[in-house]
């Protein structure tokens, strides 16, 4: 089997359910040594476990990507004990179903925070790292980052937030070949769907994102080229 990610390690934030450990086992395949992120330890030694019974490499660490200092903290562990990143999963995220006029300042903060403040400062904590080896970012953002929703206007809004960055990102690191790529995903088969859209109808399953994930994190010839970089990646089954 190929392992075109072996000797790097790739972060990933929200890793411990849903599209985030779905892509840390896409990645943990193809060779990447992973840094599980999120706030649920049972939940991510689960997946490290999962990782490790299929011959790959993972650290679970509670992180919490609302906390700079939690941020900092785990960036300073993983630099100690693995191998160099190159590669930046941001994944965690955070959502409220509400009328605009009932969602509270605590709500929109929380939502602001999970999604859009920590896919900042995470990538921000990694920067030096990644620019070292001509690393690559992907930034899970949703359809909400391209359309608006109802009920939805804090997630839309931090979604969209997480577009912008992205393509601003992309074009600051352009002259050091690194990669920035937004996923924007429909409707995937996670927890948090069923809490942001009771009733939805899923058309996709995490491993569907994980996949687009794994071609934009594995150089080419087998993944994305380094010219392809800024874009938002439309994936909605």
């Amino acid at each position: 089997m190929s392992r075109p990610l072996s000797g790097v390690t790739a972060v990933v934030t929200g890793a411990s359910r849903g599209i985030g450990r779905a892509i840390a086992l896409r990645l943990a395949g193809a060779g990447a040594e992973v840094a599980l992120w999120a706030r649920d330890a049972a939940a991510l030694q689960a997946v490290a476990a999962e990782i490790t019974s299929a011959g790959g490499r993972a650290q679970a660490m509670m992180v919490d990507v609302t906390s700079s200092a939690s941020i900092d903290g785990g960036a300073e562990i993983v630099r100690r004990t693995m191998a160099p990143v190159q590669i930046l999963v941001n994944n965690a995220g955070a959502v409220v179903r509400k009328p605009t006029v009932a969602t509270t300042e605590a709500e929109w903060r929380r939502v602001m925070a999970v999604n859009l403040d920590g896919t900042f400062f995470v990538t921000k904590a990694f920067l030096m790292d990644l620019t070292r080896g001509g690393g690559r970012i992907i930034n899970i953002a949703s359809i909400a980052g391209r359309e608006g929703t109802p009920m939805l206007a804090a997630y839309c809004a931090a979604k969209h937030g997480v577009v912008g960055f992205t393509r601003a990102l992309a074009e600051e690191l352009r002259a050091a070949k690194v990669s920035v790529n937004a996923i924007c995903p429909g409707s995937v088969d996670t927890a948090m769907l069923r809490e942001g859209m009771p009733g939805a109808k899923p058309d996709m399953s995490p491993d569907d994102i994980a996949a687009t994930a794994l071609f934009l994190a594995t150089p080419a010839p087998l993944g994305a080229p380094d010219a392809l970089t800024g874009s938002c990646i439309d994936v909605f089954g």
